[in-house]
This record gives C-alpha cells, structure tokens and sequence, in this order.
C-alpha cells in the first residue's frame, strides 16, 4: 500500500541533494574545521562557502548567518539576549500564534512583561493594532513569524517589519514554515530570522538564525569561537551543507492541490469547516475542523488507508489543554478536539490531494458505523 504522507509542516523527508551532500561531506570533510592543520582549513573553506551560499540566498552579509541546531535553539537565544540586553523594565510584543518555542521562551525570560498582540479576524497580526501598541507601550522588541505551522496563516510580516523599524524596535521573525516554501525577500528586514533545516528537506538538528547587521553582544551557547563567537560547538560541517542543498533547490509550490482537495471533500463532507479560509495561507496548508469525531480517531482510520496527518503542531502532542493558536483564534475547545492539520510538500501531486479527500469520506463512513453500532450496544445492555 502507498503511504500518502501529509505532515510536511511537522517534518519533510530529506531531498536526494540534501542525502547526496550529507553524504559525501561525512565521508570527505569529516575533520574539525576549526583545527589547525591544512586539510582542517579544506573544511573550514567548505564551512565558509555553505554561509556564502545562504547569505546569498537571503541576500545579507555572511557575517549574519549563524549556524546552529535549529529554530528552537535560535529562538530560545534570542530572547535570552534581549532579556540581558534591553532594561530591565523592557516590555515586548509576541503574537500569540507562535510557535511553542517562542512561546515558552517569552514567558520564561519576560513573564508579566509580554504584550500579546492583537489578531485580526482571519488569525493574523492586526498591523493597525500593533502600530499603536507601539507608540502607546513603547514596547523594546517584537516577535511574529512569517508563516503558521498549525494554520498556515501568513503575517504581513512585511509591514510588521516597517511598523517596528519606524518606532527603533528590535525584530525576530520565526520563518520556520516559510523558508523553502515562500520567496526569501525582505527577511533579511527583521533584525533576527530562524529557521529548522527539516522543515524544507535537510537534515533534522540543523539550522540557520539571521543575526542584526549591526550586532551587539549576542551568544547562543557559550565555549569556543566558533561562528564568530556567536555559537561555541563544532560545527557539523556534513549538516549544514545538506541544509544548503536542501535550501538550493526548494521550489515555490502550488496551491491546485489543496485547493482540488478541498472542494472536493467539502462536496463530500459539507459540514467540514477550514480554518483561516479567507485568510492568506500557505499553499500547502489546510487546518479542518471535523464534523465529528476526535482527531485521533480520523488520524488513525487514515493512516489504515495509507494516509499521514496530524492534529496540529508536532511540537505539542502530548502535551494537555487545547492549542494556543486555536484558542488565541477563538476556536471553541470543543471544536479543537476534531482538528485534523493537512500538509504537503514537493513529493505531493494533485492526485495525492484528492485521494485524500475520497479516504476522508470513507473514514466519515466507517467510523460513523462504529459509532452507530457503539450506540446500539449500550442501548442492548
């Protein structure tokens, strides 16, 4: 049976470029490329010519890349940074659809000094509202990514961006589930961008974090000088240049499949409802609301039939109390409990789209025989 997989938000396999790099770096390149010695320095070339490609990409110095485990690792940095760096009073806005790595990291370093900003009425920051938190609160940083993981909702990070830069404020944008998706321009406007290698087809422990062009005293793990002394540790040479392959040669997809998918389910299951419809979302991206039925029973009856989705971040299976980002939206907690998160990537045709669709329907079916044969049960005994 052909596996369909519809996770690509949660994790993307690896791209032949990516195996093919990581392969020939862990057989070639394999030497410490901060070690003395000429064939160390052939590596540490090779380390210099990756951050010259992805600075390229971003159109920024090379001096502002940064390589490092992933956006986890970058995001919970950052805001340790502006913790010892800005007064000691600072207040700073971070949407509250962010990942839980920003999450977590803001409450922990800020606490009660967190101004959550304001969501417009398809889930994105309200732009309008964030410029006057900004001259009212005079906040000293600003976090909102580019992209949803859960929804696919895209900020107009833009012209958060300008808002920010205008009143002297510090940025970061988790771009996380927009790089290798969406073009790269204009990143390079926010003072701090993130991102995972995993997410566009490197390898997973790999990532990048865009640093201010003029930056002052910032350090992701204390130990070596190692990435201009931003980030101590060997680098993983055989890593970094998978993720670059992988950066290298992601295409900007389409919306045909998805939007395919979800006519013909909502033909099929019209009670279905899409979060952030109206809104501008990913192209590979669609968050239902079920009719019915908890998630985990719709993720197993589909995967049964070949099928891989999820409930939502990876990030936070597991974990009790409903999504964040849902609430933050205002989605009842009662709905959160039928969530299904749908997302493709390269490797995903339009037929995949709508083979999922014909699966779902089935799924509908099946589980609401179970269910009615449930009820018949108990009503026997």
């Amino acid at each position: 049976m052909k596996t369909c997989y519809f996770d690509y938000n949660a994790t993307a396999p690896l791209r032949p470029e990516a195996r093919d790099a990581w392969l020939s770096a862990t057989e070639d390149l394999w030497l410490n490329p901060s070690s003395p010695y000429r064939a160390a320095a052939r590596v540490h070339a090779h380390l210099a010519e990756a951050r010259a490609r992805v600075a390229g990409l971003f159109a920024v110095a090379a001096e502002r890349v940064v390589f490092n485990s992933g956006a986890t690792e970058a995001n919970n940095a950052i805001f340790a940074h502006w913790a010892a760096t800005l007064p000691a009073d600072a207040s700073i806005g971070v949407s509250p659809t962010e990942h839980p790595s920003v999450l977590a990291a803001a409450q922990h370093f800020f606490g009660e000094r967190v101004t959550w900003l304001a969501l417009n009425g398809n889930g994105a920051v309200d732009v309008a509202a964030l410029k006057n938190v900004l001259c009212e609160r005079q906040l000293a940083a600003v976090s909102a990514m580019a992209a949803n993981n859960e929804t696919g909702i895209l900020n107009d990070w833009t012209a958060i961006a300008t808002a920010c830069r205008t009143q002297g404020v510090m940025t970061h944008c988790d771009a996380s589930q927009w790089i290798g998706k969406l073009p790269l321009d204009g990143l390079r406007s926010y003072d701090f961008v993130t991102g995972a290698a995993h997410k566009f087809g490197g390898p997973k422990g790999v990532g990048l974090c865009l640093l201010p062009a003029e930056n002052s005293g910032f350090m992701s793990l204390k130990g070596g000088y190692q990435e201009f002394g931003y980030r101590a540790g060997t680098e993983d040479v055989a890593g970094i240049l998978a993720m670059v392959a992988a950066l290298e040669v992601a295409q900007l997809g389409s919306a045909d499949g998805r939007d395919a998918f979800l006519l013909k389910l909502r033909q099929a299951l019209p009670s279905v409802e899409v979060i952030g419809m109206e809104a501008e979302r990913l192209w590979n991206t669609a968050l239902l609301i079920m009719p019915e039925f908890a998630s985990v029973r719709w993720i197993r009856a589909l995967e049964k039939r070949g099928f891989l989705v999820s409930a939502g971040s990876a990030c936070s299976t597991g974990k009790q109390g409903p999504s964040p980002v849902l609430a933050a939206m205002g989605v009842p907690a009662a709905a959160m409990q039928r969530v299904l998160r749908v997302s493709s990537g390269w490797a995903t045709s339009v037929a995949d789209w709508l083979a999922l669709a014909a699966a779902i329907a089935e799924c509908d079916s099946e589980l609401s025989c179970e269910s009615a044969d449930s009820n018949s049960t108990v009503i026997s005994i």
